[in-house]
């Protein structure tokens, strides 16, 4: 199956996606989003993954002891290299000493440093995890790239993650089981990564972690290869045959059974070519594996794992060509958007252009011209504040009752006092001045507070610029000091605004235009009440009776004029029977008595009140319409006028002024830490996108 080990296109493909993981190891393939195929190494603190790892190696390099050794991903790049023409005829004795010249190891963290004693090769995977997460045992996602050229190897990318725990040992993190799990997560849930899991055969597989791990991400095991570990410790007749067969967890790439070394073999430092020996006779000189020998042990498993991965890159390819050209695309549309580093000499010319920019959006937002920023599902910018004007405002204004604060015997009081000493005939206008007066007043409030809506909607306008603008994100100290100003100049604007809007109100209020054409005027007014009192009363209109028919004279007027209420009759109080006396008046003189202090009207209200009240709430309805349909017209305008247009006018100018100051300029326009980072983030992940791209072209 595939190429011949460390020929063909197939090594040339592992090789190419290597290259492709050391160009993202700077920023992180998970910076760039893309989705390498490579095999991880998956399995309990004691399955023996360490072990199987040395073995394809056919090295000792990987740091041993107890708890959580590896505590950092190890990506292992295994590279076939032919031997020199002067280590062909070395022994295998001589090709396990600790250092070959045709075996050696590489760190992407330490470019150009060989390392060919394997024991260094342990020592800087230790050193290096310290650093990064300390001597205790806590673990890191950062990853570790060793690259080995051996000719004993076969073309390979392996990586070997931390073992599953359950229990904190010692000074572990209490939450260690779940950073360990969320670590391998990352890795093994990726469609494009095969799952080595590792699993003990003397345990039962059921209890297997990495197997229960591998299926939450891989449930019809499609790319799991499981890795049977410790054979040679099972009881006497006792197999995997079963196992082997997929008759218990089946897998779709299907299990490979090893024999690692022993502890008392590492103790002892046995040479892993021995050890392979040793492996080999096991499993062809055992009856339930000999005769399936061939497809046993560590040189059969590097074997599947290279055919597995080349198979698998193959079909990957042309993915990862296209998510890198994507991936490439967003990153550098994302650096464009965040800018370089200033040149020097330019700063001036930058802040320019930032206020031109503000100005524009802001323009833009109040007109609506950005139809490619509209929202489809709610009202923004200049609709926001025409809601304001031709609904909450005109709402507003339409709802004022000129008659909810007042009583009609309040209006009787006002028509009275209005009349002054001598009793008016008609309908007094000034009674009508001051009622139609104190209602036009009553428009100031919402006019005031319609002003106060359209300012928040300029505020809501200047953070949804400010949020939006990538310049303004880039340079805090800029953001910070044109809200500010703007803040400034909109709160400068509004003082002629409420100015301009409490003077129209008392506009209408110092003048009465009793000659609008829309006015329905006294004649009309008492005519339609009239009209309207005698349509009520006609149907109830009696019948003259006979005897009043006879005494039509002035016995009949008299009698009328002595039970009749006068002018004033209602002010005061009903005299009372009981104090009446039977001395006729004309033997006592009359008493004339004294006004009370205070003259207000209980009584209900006679037919000549009700006539005058009724002509003088016509009068005021028809006079406050009008005023309510000019104002709900004027001012929306005034405040367009000396607000919003204002502001579309003026601001540029006023933040050049503000703003455009040569000693202050520098400062401004000072980037943020965040920007910075992400800049130089953005540059290694275009530059690592770029040499991926001139990676994949080439195949």
């Amino acid at each position: 199956m595939g190429d011949a080990p460390g020929t063909g296109l197939g090594v040339e493909l592992v090789s190419i996606v290597n290259k492709l993981q050391d160009a993202f190891a700077v920023v992180g393939s998970n910076a760039a989003q893309i989705d390498l195929p490579q095999i991880c190494v998956l399995g309990s603190q004691s399955s023996g993954k360490s072990s199987v790892l040395e073995n394809i190696v056919g090295r000792d390099f990987l740091p041993r002891g107890s708890g959580i050794v590896t505590r950092r991903p190890l990506v292992l790049q295994l590279i076939h290299k032919p031997a020199s023409a002067s280590s062909t005829s070395a022994t295998p004795k001589d090709a396990d000493k600790s250092t070959n010249q045709d075996e050696w190891g590489e760190f992407l963290h330490l470019p150009g440093k060989k390392f060919f004693d394997f024991t260094e090769i342990r020592n800087e995977i230790v050193r290096d995890t310290e650093a990064k997460t300390g001597k205790n045992a806590g673990i890191s996602p950062l990853p570790i790239n060793l690259r080995i050229y051996s000719p004993n190897v076969l073309t390979l990318t392996l990586v070997d993650l931390p073992g599953l725990t359950k229990v904190p040992v010692g000074d572990q993190p209490r939450d260690i089981e779940k950073q360990i799990r969320d670590m391998l997560m990352t890795y093994i849930s990726r469609p494009a990564c095969i799952i080595l899991a590792v699993t003990p055969a003397n345990q039962d597989l059921a209890n297997s972690e990495g197997l229960k791990m591998a299926r939450q991400v891989d449930p019809e095991g499609l790319r799991t290869i499981g890795v049977l570990t410790k054979i040679d410790l099972m009881d006497a007749g006792t197999d995997v045959i079963d196992i082997l067969a997929g008759r218990v967890v089946p897998l779709r790439l299907g299990y490979v059974p090893v024999v690692n070394r022993g502890q008392r073999d590492v103790d002892t430092n046995r040479p892993i070519n021995i050890a392979l020996e040793k492996e080999r006779e096991f499993f062809s000189s055992h009856p339930s594996y000999s005769s399936k020998a061939r497809f046993c042990g560590t040189p059969f498993l590097a074997q599947k794992l290279n055919n597995t991965l080349k198979a698998h890159i193959r079909n990957t390819l042309p993915s990862i060509k296209a998510n890198i050209s994507q991936q490439h695309q967003r990153v550098s549309a994302e650096l464009q958007a965040i800018g370089g580093p200033i040149v020097p000499g330019h700063s001036a010319n930058v802040l320019s252009t930032v206020i031109t920019e503000f100005t524009t959006e802001f323009r833009t937002i109040i007109d609506g011209s950005n139809a490619g920023a509209l929202s489809l599902n709610e009202l923004s910018g200049g609709a926001r504040i025409s809601f304001v004007f031709h609904q909450l405002y005109s709402t507003a204004i339409k709802n004022i009752d000129p008659f909810d604060q007042i009583k009609d015997v309040e209006i009787r009081s006002i028509l009275y006092s209005a009349a002054g000493t001598a009793p008016a005939l008609f309908i007094g206008t000034a009674a009508f001045e001051v009622l139609v007066k104190n209602q036009i007043t009553r428009i100031e409030e919402p006019s005031l507070k319609c002003c106060q809506l359209v300012y928040d909607e300029l505020l809501r306008i200047l953070s949804e610029i400010l949020g939006k603008m990538p310049a303004l994100k880039r340079y805090p100290a800029l953001r910070e000091r044109l809200n500010s100003v703007v803040l400034a100049f909109f709160k400068k604007s509004m003082e002629p605004t409420k100015k301009l809007v409490s003077d129209m109100v008392a506009m209408q209020s110092c003048y009465l235009n009793t000659t609008h054409p829309d006015f329905i005027g006294g004649h009309q007014a008492t005519a339609i009440v009239t009209e309207r009192i005698n349509a009520a009363a006609r149907p109830a209109s009696p019948t003259p009776s006979k005897a009043a028919t006879v005494n039509n004279g002035r016995d009949l007027d008299v009698e009328a004029k002595k039970d009749e209420s006068g002018f004033f009759s209602s002010f005061f109080p009903g005299k009372s029977k009981a104090g009446s006396t039977s001395t006729p008046t004309a033997t006592k003189a009359p008493v004339m008595e004294a006004p009370p202090p205070t003259l207000s009207s209980q009584a209900p209200l006679n037919s000549r009140d009700t006539m005058e009240i009724q002509v003088i709430k016509l009068l005021i309805t028809s006079y406050f319409n009008i005023v309510k349909r000019e104002m709900i017209d004027t001012i929306p305008k005034a405040i367009t006028l000396t607000l919003i247009m204002h502001a579309i006018k003026n601001m540029h100018q006023e933040l050049l002024q503000e703003l455009y100051k040569p000693d202050a300029i520098n400062e401004l326009l000072k980037e943020s830490e965040a920007v910075v980072n992400r800049r130089r983030e953005l540059t290694a992940m275009v530059e690592a996108l770029n040499k991926a791209e001139e990676i994949v072209a080439s195949v």
